[in-house]
């Protein structure tokens, strides 16, 4: 049996995951920008151009999901996909910047409906290979080192944004475009070389009898959720939508509202978020024992708590200063200290009944939550004032914190995580 994650190869497989998450930190950051500035779009309609990814992804991602479960090629299930999908979105994305100079918005506008479709087209296929070619008992391990490669790809497009765009309204972002372009081709094309889809799944089919094992274990039948339990998963699930639209909101007007009200040129206001992320990944591993201490529960709420104070006091912020890098690290935290822990609440609740259904009413509530919160602030920005966005994170954490203390059910204490490495495996 083979007992051990092979590392090697799960990093190669993670480059999928890295390219995917590369492209999605530029799509939130520079589009944004594209849409106001070069277009001047206001800030209700960006939202609505902003939301079409997630609502492209409540069609998409289930449709390639289930067609790469269903193809059968001599490179394998999932990997035609990610070839396919990674090329035609490279090739499109590389005409946004061209349509953003030419200025020529019907153009960019069909564009980036293209870019969106080829991402959505590897996306599912992507995430599946991991646990094709991982036995069920290493898939926490192998799941950590792929979203560590996430961030990894995360950081990287950071940093290039911080270095490759310039200052003024409507820089060249041709360099920036092309630096990202060319670690995803990297990325999967050392992917495809590397992991023969059809050969591993061969070599791995004698250890991945577990899950059949599995699976003919005396499971509890699925049950109707009680009165109580079902309150305190819509509390639950609520609270979901009420901090997925707060941290959203700030994720998506980030980059506007740096230059508009802190007066960061270029790409300056991706130090933030490179020290929100990077706290985030530090704070996994003690995150992990503070919910084995105190409950998942009070460790949602705690960073609920933490992320709200951070954005009460980003509201009175009239400039930008170094100490801001510091209210990031503590929302990064935050955000990692709600994540890891809301997903396992949902799983916990529905223990018995119908994981499946559950998770995928998880997905809903967090990506109706992404669709809505651009519209809703672009409009309060472009209509009030640029300065309502932290106000209204901050009202919206708050309301997360209300309806947190109504959940009564799915806070177990998570075990002890056998590797240091298991702390990063969170739902993505």
């Amino acid at each position: 049996m083979e007992n051990k994650l092979n590392y090697k190869r799960t990093f190669f497989i993670g480059l999928a995951f890295l390219s995917i998450s590369a492209f999605w930190q530029v799509y939130d950051n520079i589009i944004p920008l594209i849409l106001q500035n070069s277009f001047g779009m206001g800030e209700t309609v960006t939202g609505v151009v902003m939301a079409m990814d997630n609502v492209l992804a409540l069609v998409l991602l289930p449709v390639f999901g289930l067609l790469s479960d269903k193809v059968n090629t001599p490179l394998g299930k999932r990997t035609p996909f990610i070839i396919c999908g990674t090329t035609l979105a490279v090739i499109f994305m590389l005409l946004l910047p061209v349509s953003d100079k030419m200025r020529h918005l019907p153009m960019f506008v069909v564009v980036l409906f293209l870019v969106l479709i080829s991402m959505g087209l590897y996306r599912s296929p992507a995430v599946a290979l991991m646990p094709d070619l991982t036995p069920n008992r290493l898939r926490s391990k192998a799941n950590a080192v792929i979203n560590l490669m996430g961030a990894v790809g995360g950081v990287y497009s950071l940093i290039m944004i911080k270095l490759l765009v310039g200052a003024g309204d409507t820089p060249d972002y041709m360099p920036l475009f092309v630096s990202v372009a060319a670690l995803m081709v990297i990325a999967v094309g050392i992917l495809v070389i590397t992991v023969r889809e059809n050969r591993i799944k061969q070599e791995m089919k004698p250890y991945m009898t577990d899950d059949a094992e599995d699976a003919s274990e005396d499971v509890p039948q699925k049950t109707v959720l009680s009165k109580e339990v079902k309150r305190s998963m819509i509390f639950m699930l609520v609270s979901i939508f009420f901090w997925f639209t707060a941290y959203n909101a700030v994720t998506t007007a980030f980059s506007r509202y740096t230059k508009v009200v802190w007066k960061l040129e270029g790409g300056g206001f991706a130090d933030c978020l490179m020290v929100a992320t990077v706290a985030a990944i530090i704070s996994y591993i003690p995150i992990g024992h503070i919910a084995s201490k105190f409950g998942r529960k009070k460790t949602i709420m705690g960073g609920v708590l933490l992320m709200a104070g951070c954005y009460a006091a980003a509201t009175f912020v009239g400039e930008y200063h170094f100490l801001i890098n510091i209210a990031f690290a503590l929302i990064g935290m935050a955000w990692a200290a709600i994540n890891v822990n809301s997903y396992p609440m949902i799983v916990a609740m529905s223990k018995g009944a119908d994981v499946g259904k559950f998770t995928g009413t998880y997905y809903t509530f967090s990506m109706s939550a992404q669709i809505l919160t651009p519209i809703l602030s672009g409009f309060l920005l472009e209509n009030i004032s640029y300065r309502t966005l932290f106000p209204y994170a901050l009202v919206f954490s708050l309301l997360a914190f209300l309806t947190m203390t109504q959940v009564r059910h799915g806070d177990v204490k998570p075990v002890k995580k056998e590797s240091v490495l298991e702390n990063f495996d969170v739902e993505d």
